[in-house]
């Protein structure tokens, strides 16, 4: 049985905050975290000195009591806490209160500063989101992406149509890696059109008062409200997925994305379609 209470109590005593991780077997954002995240020195070392770490299956049925001392099988605990991304990882304080979540796989520069701000070692008196839009550097293109598709502020939510909110930066080699491949898709070019779709920048209040911390993130929303979001890194195939799990309605019927993609991705091999997660 596992106690995260207990648990942060436990990292208190050796002077550490808890790191709370949510994986599944066969997740290629899980793998990638473990194989080159935390192949990294800077990020071992940094993890170890300042947190103690709890691994928890989206799908398991072991014993965990929260941290308001409910107890519930693993699947039911994640779904209590809204997971719908693999790997998610949330950081408490010493208090129990929660620090930051990443919902969704970040790469090792992305994801080593958003250690650094868990750790409470950088951007002390700032939101993470604030934090984050001056703490990466990466090599990247100096300019903004054209897309024919894509309208710019004001945005129009009048509830007709799906609206998808794309939030990018310059200098952002993951907008870069976007545009290049995700959005090229002929897939997901079919599933754009069935959104009214705005690009916008950190600047732009939207991102305010959406919270937004990583750039590239979509946030999709349906009737007027927002029905998902993706704000971490991502693949073409789970980015189609996204997009076809607002644009059908589905969400509203399966609350698990996770279940939605295996089903989807089983429809795709019943039709011959070949299925790769990390493409």
């Amino acid at each position: 049985m596992r106690r995260p209470r207990q648990d942060v109590r436990e990292a208190v005593a050796q002077g550490k905050r808890l790191m709370l991780y949510v994986g599944q077997d066969g997740c290629p954002y899980c793998t990638a975290l473990m194989r080159t995240n935390f192949s990294q020195a800077q990020i071992v070392e940094k993890t170890r000195r300042h947190f103690v770490a709890v691994a928890l299956n989206l799908w398991g049925d072991r014993e965990v009591t929260g941290l308001d001392g409910k107890a519930l099988p693993e699947k039911a605990f994640a779904r209590a806490l809204g997971v719908q991304y693999t790997p998610t990882l949330l950081f408490f304080d010493e208090k129990g209160g929660l620090v930051v979540r990443l919902n969704g796989y970040y790469p090792p520069h992305r994801f080593d500063a958003a250690l650094s701000y868990a750790a409470g070692i950088a951007g002390k008196g700032q939101s993470f989101a604030e934090y984050m839009k001056t703490a990466v550097k990466e090599p990247a293109s100096a300019t903004l992406h054209d897309d024919p598709l894509f309208r710019s502020s004001p945005v129009v939510m009048d509830g007709k149509k799906a609206v998808a909110l794309l939030f990018v930066t310059p200098y952002c080699a993951g907008c870069d890696e976007l545009h290049r491949e995700g959005l090229k898709r002929p897939e997901v070019r079919r599933l754009l059109a069935r959104f009214d779709l705005y690009r916008l920048t950190l600047d732009d209040p939207w991102a305010r008062k959406l919270g937004i911390a990583y750039t590239p993130s979509i946030v999709l929303f349906d009737r007027g409200k927002e029905a998902f979001r993706i704000e971490a890194y991502v693949r073409p195939f789970h980015l189609a997925g996204a997009l076809d799990y607002v644009a059908s309605g589905a969400y509203r019927k399966e609350p698990s994305f996770q279940r939605f993609l295996q089903a989807r991705a089983e429809r795709l091999r019943e039709r011959g379609a070949p299925v790769d997660l990390w493409k």
